[in-house]
């Protein structure tokens, strides 16, 4: 059986088991967020809303007994 979370918070690493995780892109979601936020605020008749996919990496730690 393998256990993984989502996020990758501290914790995940520093718990008994580290706990394998799913890390999104913080830093690029911030960035797109407000990038989009300024867009529809400065063009607001013309905005376009749109979707934006990330791509998630996944830690593997001993949660998930290593697999790959």
């Amino acid at each position: 059986m393998a256990i993984v979370g989502y996020d990758d918070i501290d914790f995940a690493a520093a718990a008994t088991v580290p706990l394998s995780s799913v890390r999104q892109p913080r830093a690029l979601l911030g960035r797109t967020a407000a990038q989009l936020l300024l867009e529809e605020s400065l063009n607001s008749r013309n905005h376009q809303h749109r979707h934006v996919l990330f791509q998630p990496d996944l830690v593997v730690r001993e949660s998930s007994g290593g697999c790959r």
